[in-house]
């Protein structure tokens, strides 16, 4: 009959809202992409830092180590001190593997 013909007031007014949702959804997608990579930027600063810090902190432990190894002035066994050739082989002993883990994580950081 004639009701088959006419259109459904309801139906429009959902397809009139979808169609709006649409266009909204499409002016949205350009401030989205720009969000996203400023914050893909920000974590990419972030792990820079991190790898920065990672960086000084061995580095400060290394020399840590290093200044405790020198520190002992007497030997533990017998309450002496120790000579002066024995503190500079110390000394030599220490500053060479202070400087080997110093080029060590100057090549390690350069190749991340």
């Amino acid at each position: 009959g004639p009701r088959m013909f006419r259109r459904n007031p309801c139906v429009s007014s959902l397809q009139l809202r979808k169609e709006l949702l649409i266009a909204e959804s499409e002016l949205n997608r350009p401030q989205l992409i720009e969000e996203w990579q400023a914050v893909a930027g920000g974590v990419r600063l972030l792990g820079a830092r991190a790898k920065s810090f990672s960086l000084f902190a061995s580095t400060a432990a290394l020399l840590m180590t290093g200044v405790s190894k020198l520190r002992g002035g007497t030997a533990a066994t017998n309450g002496t001190t120790t000579s002066w050739l024995d503190r500079a082989l110390k000394v030599a002993n220490v500053a060479g593997s202070i400087w080997m883990g110093l080029r060590w994580q100057k090549r390690a950081h350069k190749d991340k």
